[in-house]
């Protein structure tokens, strides 16, 4: 079993349902790679100033942001190998990262995209785990789409169980 741990910033962020669909979607996720040893991530639910913050100090970019992720591992997208992970030997799991979700953002583009919060929140925590996997989109060629592909199967997973 995964061992996700979520902290607020601050009362009252999100929605009640927020920690479910984030932790179904994390779940979702790793499975749909084929991880079947127990991982570890940290998830911090914020605000966009806070988020703003991070992203500034972290990546130089003087701005709020919809997710953040901060991997343990190098890890080669679709290709998971627990030998290559930070293990934490008390709790029995890897340790993949850490990821911070702006829940005013969140609710903003669930809003914008006409999908609702709740897709919004699970799309970025899919996305967020892919980042602690080794995926990326800094490029506009072939690792974009890889991860796009594999957000899209796994939403699909995901609004099948929904």
């Amino acid at each position: 079993m995964n061992e996700l741990t979520f902290t607020r910033s601050r009362t009252g962020l999100g929605y009640p349902q927020t920690v479910r669909l984030v932790r179904k979607a994390i779940d979702a996720a790793l499975s749909a790679e084929g991880i079947e040893d127990p991982c570890a991530v940290e998830i911090l639910l914020t605000d966009d100033e806070t988020i703003h913050e991070i992203n500034l100090e972290h990546r130089n970019v003087d701005r709020p942001t919809d997710v953040l992720s901060f991997p343990m591992n190098e890890l080669v997208p679709g290709a998971f190998d627990p030998d290559l992970c930070e293990y934490d030997y008390e709790r029995e799991c890897i340790l993949l990262g850490d990821m911070v979700i702006s829940m005013e953002r969140c609710a903003a583009q669930g809003e914008e995209f006409g999908h609702g919060y709740a897709h919004e929140v699970q799309y970025l925590a899919v996305h967020s785990t892919l980042h602690l996997l080794g995926y990326d989109h800094e490029d506009e060629g072939v690792q974009k789409q890889q991860m796009r592909r594999r957000e899209k199967e796994i939403m699909k997973l995901l609004e099948k169980k929904i």
